[in-house]
């Protein structure tokens, strides 16, 4: 069974699910610990120890959200999730700190160029955001996009900022 905690970092209060085995889920700073709890509750989340792997995984995810170079790739993950979504994650996460690519790029890659919304929709369900890094997945041009976690584009464009990508790191109006 999952066990789960809460952990601060510069944009908020997050959280993280994990097994002895690798990360479950992550949160991103909702708007009540309760709210994280309930969400990380529906991976069958408990609360627990802190064991070594959900200690490096929040580790990694307070720096990158300080701003350090950060690589995620190495955090094992426990995801129960579709093999087109497993293969999107793959992709993002190969994109690195200060980089983006579009939705129409990911599917490309994948070798199904007209399954943009496909990708967007494996992106709105990745349960380990910034491990799996879908902040860096922007649509056409240089349209934000989506971003399921709470604040939407907003915290999207918040975590791009600290990560140095060009044109999001001023501060906005919205």
């Amino acid at each position: 069974m999952p066990s789960r905690t809460l952990f601060d970092t510069a944009i908020g209060r997050c959280g993280i699910a994990w097994t002895d085995e690798g990360i479950v889920a992550v949160a991103l700073h909702e708007p009540s610990d309760e709210a994280m709890e309930d969400y990380l509750a529906g991976f069958g989340a408990t609360h627990g120890q802190v064991d070594a792997i959900a200690a490096d995984a929040i580790d990694r995810i307070v720096g990158l959200l300080d701003g350090r170079a950060v690589d995620m790739r190495s955090i094992p993950l426990v995801l129960d999730v579709s093999e087109f979504d497993a293969s999107v994650y793959t992709v993002c996460s190969e994109i690195p700190r200060g980089a983006t690519l579009t939705y129409g790029e990911i599917a490309r890659r994948l070798g199904h160029p007209g399954a943009a919304q496909a990708v967007g929709g494996a992106l709105g369900r990745n349960p380990v955001p910034i491990i799996v890094p879908c902040h860096r997945v922007l649509g056409a041009g240089t349209e934000v996009g989506g971003f399921s976690a709470p604040g939407g584009a907003n915290t999207k464009q918040r975590i791009l900022g600290i990560e140095g990508v060009p044109g999001f790191d001023e501060p906005t109006l919205f």
